[in-house]
């Protein structure tokens, strides 16, 4: 079973976000990451919009399927990791460091009671 990290909170759609002062990091879970398999391509067109909690924020594409990202937390998208442009492997080889996909500047933190804790997420998955 891999390691949830308990400094995260995590929605239902297996994304982590990490809040640090009004900034919010956001990737997918590890589980996530090896239920999608090999990422080949990580596709986000939300820089600079304002996005409501569980909004799509982009796509992500493995050599299985496409699946959509969901804003775990609303906020305005500042930036997007642009290493995973041409390294979208770095989702699958460090999901919680090298392979985040956006920050956000959060619009309201009370967004994270919806979210879930690391032993909320280690039930549902």
């Amino acid at each position: 079973m891999s390691e949830i990290p308990k400094n995260l909170k995590y929605s239902k759609d297996h994304e982590w976000v990490e809040i640090s002062e009004n900034i919010a990091t956001v990737g997918i879970t590890l589980h996530a990451a090896e239920s999608l398999g090999d990422i080949v391509y990580v596709d986000v067109n939300s820089l600079d919009k304002n996005l409501s909690q569980f909004d799509k924020f982009g796509e992500i594409e493995s050599v299985k399927a496409v699946s959509d990202l969901y804003v775990p937390i609303s906020g305005k998208v500042i930036e997007i990791n642009e290493a995973l442009l041409n390294n979208p492997e770095f989702v699958n080889e460090d999901c919680y460091d090298k392979g985040w996909i956006i920050k956000l500047e959060i619009n309201d933190t009370k967004d994270l009671e919806e979210l879930l804790n690391s032993e909320e997420y280690q039930k549902i998955i």
